[in-house]
């Protein structure tokens, strides 16, 4: 079988002596899908150097091997903290008017992938798969292929993309989605993210999409199709039955005291819709004052990307937000927010999940979205509590049984608040039946299955069409 060689901006797989353990989407989801395949995990380890050396520090834990590379401030600076998280993610996520660009992101960019490509390659075998994550490193493909790479390549975009008329407005775009056709199979979380690139394909290159989900650019092809994500369900069911996880459903549990609790967990992203999502609930106080004192809203946002000073800004508004809603409705015994910043460990939010009757995840843009399918394959069977997603999250697609609610809407999220508390348990527990059949049935495994079957489809590697 052929090695699978992941590469993404940043390797997070287990660690020993590590208690938080690898807590994001992607970090859970490739560890899983490495463990099932001789291979590394390459990657930017995080750390900074004074001068990039290519040096590549190998580490294995847990039957996944990494191998990662320290970057110069300067780099961190223009490709990550800039071009990636202050162009890319902002327009990806549809607020351009969040979006920044400078030419000196656009040129760090372009050197960090140079940069990944020349150290990675080495590390390539002839019948290696090679798989691509993310918008932080869309030109890698080309780069390989410049250095003669001729192996199976695909590459997984993890954020939506975003329709054609605002993808126009970034300097250079069609080179950057260009790029993309020197990979053999690209993957999005969604049918919609997936037609938008289409639409760009046809529009702005030229070029033309097959049904069966070729698409041409000249003398170039590559295939594209929807993979949406899941989590590792067998691994979390053996999260959710920890002592760890135990007891943080009885910490839970004790504080409530007898309330009911709602629960979002989130990075701190204007992506994931906070602010609306506390408006909302404001909303819902004012509506229901027979519900005061009776719920609480736990919303866990541990803090990212502390060098953009757009997350500043949201960080400031939540604690102001929070301290508002709270000084208006707060009683001497409860207060409605917990607002906490900081991560738990996997075991800890699987106990929180379960003690918890309402999910409230209304993010106003993303790509997949794995904290609801967690809060699905937390619940108690017997007595599940109930999902409210936004229509806007990838994962609606899939958990059509939530209360699907538009996250700019107040007064929605306020009315799915109240039909969450007032619903019956035998309509949870259908719900919940219908959602966790599809969390269980498509999750990390035939996820990545389904991807790297289809690159293992997309016909001989270069090498072996040469020979």
């Amino acid at each position: 079988m052929s090695r699978l060689i992941v590469i993404s901006n940043r390797v997070s797989a287990p660690r020993p002596n590590d208690p938080k353990g690898a807590q994001g989407g992607l970090s859970v989801a490739l560890a899983a899908a490495l463990r099932e395949y001789r291979g590394i995990w390459f990657g930017w380890s995080g750390n900074k150097t004074d001068e990039f050396t290519g040096h590549i520090d190998f580490q294995r834990h847990e039957g996944v091997t990494s191998a990662t590379i320290d970057l110069e401030e300067q780099d961190v600076e223009e490709y990550y903290n800039g071009y990636a998280n202050r162009t890319l993610w902002p327009l990806f996520h549809y607020r351009i008017d969040l979006a920044e660009y400078d030419r000196s992101f656009a040129g760090g960019y372009e050197r960090v992938n140079t940069r990944f490509a020349e150290t990675v390659r080495p590390l390539i075998e002839a019948d290696d798969l090679i798989w691509v994550h993310d918008y932080h490193l869309i030109p890698l493909g080309a780069q390989l292929r410049e250095r003669g790479l001729k192996n199976r390549m695909g590459f997984f975009l993890h954020i939506p993309w975003p329709p054609s008329r605002l993808m126009v407005s970034l300097p250079f775009h069609e080179g950057l989605a260009l790029s993309l056709l020197a990979y053999d199979v690209i993957g999005f979380h969604t049918e919609e993210w997936l037609e938008s690139f289409q639409n760009y394909v046809e529009r702005e290159l030229g070029g033309h999409c097959d049904s069966d989900g070729t698409i041409r650019v000249g003398e170039r092809s590559v295939h594209a199709a929807a993979y949406p994500i899941g989590i590792d369900y067998q691994e979390f069911q053996q999260a959710v039955a920890s002592n760890t996880a135990r007891t943080a459903y009885e910490r839970l549990r004790k504080s409530a005291d007898g309330r009911r609790t709602i629960i979002g967990v989130d990075r701190l992203d204007y992506s994931k819709g906070l602010e609306e999502r506390f408006l909302g609930y404001r909303r819902f106080l004012e509506e229901n004052e027979d519900c005061r004192g009776r719920v609480f809203l736990l919303q866990i946002a541990p803090p990212s990307r502390g060098e953009v000073h757009t997350y500043e800004t949201i960080r400031e508004s939540l604690d102001e937000l929070s301290g508002r809603i709270n000084g208006e409705f707060a009683e001497v015994d409860w207060v409605p927010i917990r607002y906490v910043n900081q991560g738990y460990a996997r075991e800890d939010l699987a106990g929180f999940y379960r003690a918890a009757e309402i999910a409230l995840i209304t993010p106003l843009r993303d790509g997949m979205n794995l904290v609801a399918k967690e809060y699905v394959a937390a619940q108690d069977p017997e007595d599940p509590g109930v999902l409210i997603l936004s229509r806007f999250a990838g994962a609606a697609l899939q958990l059509k049984d939530a209360l699907l609610v538009n996250p700019y809407s107040k007064e929605d999220i306020s009315d799915a608040i109240r039909r969450a508390l007032e619903m019956p348990k035998e309509e949870r527990i259908r719900r919940w039946r219908a959602m966790n059949e599809n969390v269980n049935s498509e999750d990390v495994v035939w996820w990545r299955k389904s991807f790297v079957d289809a690159l293992e489809k997309a016909g001989p590697s270069r090498s072996e069409a040469a020979e």
